[in-house]
């Protein structure tokens, strides 16, 4: 039998089917699957960034203006939301393994679609759709990933899988260094090619048991099988009471305890996606406006970030698992409103580059490699799908408030007051979120969380 195969490993079972008891595979396995999952975030970044480099091209192609883009930009933030929230339902309705290969599959025909756009609304419509599941892409992977890695790994492991956002950033450019002579639309059709790639690779990945675990409790429950419900109980504990109630409802219903949890992170997260707005998405354009750089030299400091960014999403994961996940997200968001404020008043060029560089690890880095995988721990294992895919439609929902926050300030004061506002106060506002956030001993097993 292959080595990636779903196969049954003993011990859970429910109504005549085992599960592969994920904690306990072979190491081979887990380095499989973690460098899929890798490849997963690297081809996030990858759609994303291959519509980032041909954007003037097809602006210029299909006579789009500048506010229209900003329209593009909101309805594509409105479908990565709504889209989230509806993985979370897929992933606990059909598996996480489904999920995925949905995800995956959806992007790759809208990202191949594009070739074919003829006009704004068409554009809008394949994009929307193609970054609304590379987005989900993201959730589903935190949720089948953490569910199958050792415990006392698990922080570590899907760090690696976080650096895979920078390698597509970098398959883009290949790509679009490769074939853009041939047009923006070649570069699109071509960009395929690597999602079918990883299609194949994804195939072999085991679904979760945990989710199989649920689903045979769910079933239990509803068939009013208590003898089940007590042996399934028995194997992995969960609070039967608040499984009873609707998926969503239970992220805020106080039966289960899981009420607080989605509140605190909630709110830490839209104010992490508004700061964002200012400290990386404007960034560039705020830079070259408010002191003097050229583009070019803004992405170049950039482009370095983001390569030593590797190291520092895996020293996130790293940290994590020595002190915990909320002291490294606490020190990552607490250094957020200093960085920005010094950003702000100096004008040497070199303490900018510095600032700057230790901003981009901050808000990407040290708090991304640990704040995914934070998220799937919080969260039981019932509602895990559902709370990861909200946690995600709560960033998009922070972009979407931040931008416009941005247009709003943009529009009445000046660019200096808007950076003091979103990335300072707002910064300094989620750097005050994360103390209450709960705490999360390395190490635990998901069920000894919460359940």
């Amino acid at each position: 039998m292959n080595a990636y195969d779903e196969r049954p490993q003993g011990g859970l079972q429910a109504q005549g089917q085992e599960f592969p008891e994920d904690e306990t595979t072979d190491r081979k396995y887990t380095i499989y699957l973690i460098i899929v999952a890798l490849f997963g975030w690297a081809l996030a970044a990858y759609d994303t960034n291959l519509f980032n480099l041909t954007i003037a091209d097809i602006t210029r192609d299909l006579n789009i203006s500048s506010s229209s883009l900003g329209v593009m930009g909101m309805c594509v933030y409105a479908s990565e939301f709504i889209i989230a929230l509806y993985m979370g339902h897929v992933m606990d309705s059909r598996g996480r393994k489904f999920a995925w290969m949905l995800c995956l599959i959806v992007a790759g025909i809208f990202t191949g679609l594009t070739f074919f756009v003829q006009n704004f609304w068409s554009l809008v419509l394949i994009r929307a759709v193609a970054s609304g599941f590379a987005n989900a892409e993201l959730a589903v992977s935190v949720t089948l990933v953490n569910e199958q890695v050792p415990a006392k790994r698990r922080g570590m492991l899907y760090s690696i899988v976080q650096s895979g956002y920078t390698v597509g950033v970098f398959m883009a450019s290949g790509m679009y260094l490769i074939v853009s002579g041939l047009g923006w639309r070649a570069v699109f059709l071509f960009g395929v090619l690597p999602l079918v790639l990883v299609a194949i690779a994804r195939s072999k990945v085991r679904e979760s048991s945990r989710f199989l675990h649920i689903k045979a409790l769910r079933e239990a429950v509803k068939a009013g099988h208590q003898e089940e419900v007590a042996r399934l109980r028995a194997e992995r504990d969960v609070d039967v009471e608040a499984l009873r109630k609707g998926q969503f409802t239970q992220l805020f219903s106080k039966v289960g305890g899981v009420r607080r949890t989605a509140v605190t992170m909630s709110v830490t997260w839209l104010l992490y996606g508004l700061s964002y707005v200012a400290t990386n998405i404007y960034l560039a354009y705020w830079m070259v406006e408010v002191k003097g750089w050229t583009s070019a030299k803004v992405a170049s400091l950039l482009l370095v970030g983001g390569a030593v960014g590797v190291l520092f999403y895996i020293l996130g994961g790293v940290l994590g698992e020595k002190f915990g996940r909320k002291p490294v997200l606490v020190i990552s968001a607490c250094a957020i409103a200093p960085l920005a404020l010094v950003i702000l008043y100096t004008n040497s060029t070199s303490l900018l580059l510095v600032m700057i560089f230790l901003l981009y690890q901050a808000t990407n880095g040290t708090w991304s490699g640990v704040g995914y995988t934070y998220q799937a721990e919080v969260y039981p294992t019932r509602v895990r799908a559902i709370g990861v895919s909200w946690m995600s439609a709560m960033l998009v929902g922070g972009f979407m408030l931040g931008s416009l926050v941005w247009a709003l300030l943009t529009a009445t004061v000046s660019l200096r007051t808007t950076w003091l506002i979103i990335a300072v106060v707002l910064g300094a506002c989620q750097a005050i979120s994360t103390f209450f956030l709960p705490s999360i001993r390395p190490g635990t097993e998901l069920e000894e969380i919460a359940r």
